[in-house]
């Protein structure tokens, strides 16, 4: 029963990082809500983006896709996907095994 308690906390551990940690991330690296923050990793990225492109930051680039993840947030199926894998991996990082 103690396994299944762990496995428990660790699911929502897991779930809850990724749900969590990844935006703040993103957010962390300068893809904000009001743009791309000055100074940031991002506004280095996107410079780069754009002359790699010829002159614009294509759509579906990482720094689009980025950017829109600042802005809007996430999806509802990414944060259903998210929350699986972080699930699935908490769990499986809390499991304790037993010898039989």
């Amino acid at each position: 029963m103690k396994n299944i308690a762990r496995m428990t906390i660790g699911a929502a551990l897991g779930a809850g990082l990724l749900l969590v940690g990844i935006p703040m991330a993103i957010g962390a690296l300068g893809f904000t809500s009001a743009g791309i923050a000055a100074g940031s990793v991002a506004a280095k990225m996107m410079p780069a983006a754009a002359i790699a492109n010829g002159g614009g930051v294509a759509a579906g680039s990482s720094v689009a896709v980025l950017q829109s993840i600042g802005a809007a947030g996430c999806s509802l199926g990414t944060k259903i996907g998210l929350g699986t894998l972080g699930s699935a991996a908490g769990a499986t990082l809390f499991k304790r095994n037993t010898p039989k």
